[in-house]
């Protein structure tokens, strides 16, 4: 059981960051920034990532099911604050909190989706966690483009941030279970 909810919480992540990621650039613009800014983000981002993992590689076994609690609620609280983002610091202090939330939701979801299989008999586990969050990102860049056309970009933030908070009500379901 513990499996199938580790499987719908991180579907429902891809689905909430697949709807924001392609459209962030966009975002960007709006505010009046360069690619060469965009790129400066995204690379605060993932050096953030990176750095943060070495520290949270040893906690995992011991605070997996915490971390990936952690990370959507931190992912939903950044994508509430960034409709209000106004300049371009704001921006890459909310891409430093996004680098350190997606390290403690991408490495707590592959240590558990080890700690919730068998070895040997992972391979059907994998498959099903790999196409559900493949066909949510897939799904979810297309939802993203509608919200966009309906409403507006500030929206596809809102959005995100309920999909993060459902993601982690689904988490946090599997941890009140065990």
């Amino acid at each position: 059981m513990r499996l199938i909810w580790l499987i719908r919480s991180q579907t429902i992540v891809t689905l909430a960051s697949g709807m924001v990621y392609p459209y962030y650039l966009l975002f960007l613009k709006n505010l009046g920034n360069s690619y060469a800014k965009y790129g400066l983000a995204f690379a605060v981002f993932t050096v953030s990532s990176a750095a943060v993992s070495g520290w949270l590689g040893s906690r995992l076994d011991r605070h997996g099911p915490r971390l990936l609690l952690a990370g959507s609620l931190g992912m939903m609280l950044v994508m509430l604050a960034f409709p209000w983002v106004q300049s371009f610091m704001a921006v890459l202090a909310l891409q430093l909190a996004m680098g350190v939330c997606s390290a403690m939701q991408k490495m707590s979801e592959r240590s558990l989706l080890a700690d919730y299989t068998v070895q040997g008999a992972r391979g059907g586990a994998i498959g099903s966690h790999q196409f559900w969050t493949s066909a949510a990102s897939g799904f979810a860049v297309i939802l993203g483009g509608y919200l966009m056309d309906w409403l507006t970009i500030n929206a596809l933030f809102y959005v995100s941030a309920l999909l993060y908070g459902l993601s982690a009500w689904a988490v946090w379901r599997s941890l009140v279970r065990d």
